[in-house]
């Protein structure tokens, strides 16, 4: 038996266990439990599933150059986070239905749960019951720019068991965060589930998401960890490192050898999507840019809810770019709550 078919095999097994065992498999969010003040209206039967990271981000605004060894006034804000949590509320925000599948500390499972809700996410939270939720630092410089400090939590204990095959009944597409693929425990679980749903004909689309991880992980490595993808969505660095090359002709030959099609995503500079015939690009329109956190995801939403929409590649990257200009004029990575 191939290894897909293996990986294929144990996950549908072990879903199967499950459902005969009068035991519960491990801690989940049930959305249902949520209290009064934290439900809404039902959500749709999701069309797409983002598996990937659950954070709570702390943005840092300081009103000039940080002093070492002494104190700098700043704005400091709690935001939820997480790219694929900013990924999935932006594509609910693009009115397409979906879920996102990750794991959480028990503390705040409701209010990351109640966020995801709030913005139109169907929450599959797994829980973790010694780990708290994921947490980064945003440092935001006067440009807008950002850099991070990172810490995992939960996040790094995403097993199989959070990622029931259940999980798949009538997707059309999943789409992973790289940042799920950069530890063992999930990265084992993610590849499963992505062998299941490309062989039952879902699309399956990656983000590589961080080129430091991608350089402690090893190209080769995430190359072949991410064979079941389809589409790849890196940034100009991430395409760079992917394909050993600083030329944007020669990361889109590399990377469309290696996946059907590529949108690469180059900041300010707007972004290109290619295949192994086609080559687009686009410039962002212009706007009074606060914060770039979470430009790159909303990219990456408005492109995926054009061409589920069976919009054409020229018009998915248009939607791309102008989704990406719009999050740049909030702070935070998420779309904006809709009035009322």
């Amino acid at each position: 038996m191939d290894p897909a078919a293996a990986r294929i095999k144990h996950i549908e097994e072990r879903d199967s266990h499950y459902r005969r065992s009068e035991a519960s498999p491990p801690s989940r969010f049930d959305p249902s439990t949520m209290s009064a003040s934290a439900s809404r209206t039902e959500l749709p039967p999701p069309r797409v599933l983002v598996i990937g990271d659950v954070m709570t981000d702390v943005i840092v605004q300081p009103e000039g150059p940080i002093v070492p060894g002494s104190d700098r006034r700043a704005r400091i804000g709690l935001y939820p986070g997480g790219s694929a949590c900013n990924q999935a509320a932006w594509l609910a925000h693009l009115g397409i239905p979906v879920a996102l599948a990750g794991k959480v500390g028990r503390r705040d499972a409701e209010e990351q749960a109640r966020a995801l809700a709030e913005a139109g996410v169907t929450p599959r939270l797994g829980i973790d019951e010694t780990r708290g939720t994921g947490m980064l630092i945003a440092l935001i410089s006067e440009g807008g720019q950002r850099s991070f400090l990172t810490d995992r939590g939960a996040n790094d204990t995403l097993s199989n068991d959070d990622l029931p095959v259940s999980l798949l009944s009538g997707l059309e597409l999943v789409h992973v965060s790289g940042y799920a693929l950069f530890t063992p425990g999930p990265r084992a679980a993610v590849m499963s589930l992505m062998a299941v749903a490309r062989a039952r004909g879902i699309t399956v689309t990656v983000d590589p998401a961080s080129v430091g991880f991608l350089d402690e992980v090893g190209r080769d490595n995430f190359l072949g960890w991410t064979r079941d993808a389809s589409i790849l969505f890196p940034n100009e660095d991430e395409a760079a490192f992917l394909a050993g090359s600083d030329d944007p002709a020669a990361q889109i030959r590399f990377l469309t050898n290696r996946y059907g099609l590529v949108a690469v995503k180059r900041g300010a500079a707007g972004a290109e999507v290619a295949t192994a015939q086609i080559r687009l690009k686009a410039q962002p329109p212009t706007v009074a840019a606060v914060d770039t956190t979470g430009a790159g995801d909303a990219f990456l939403a408005g492109f995926l809810a054009a061409r589920l929409a069976g919009a054409g590649l020229e018009q998915c990257l248009a939607e791309g770019v102008r989704n990406g200009a719009e999050a740049t004029t909030v702070i935070g990575g998420r779309p904006p709550a809709r009035a009322g």
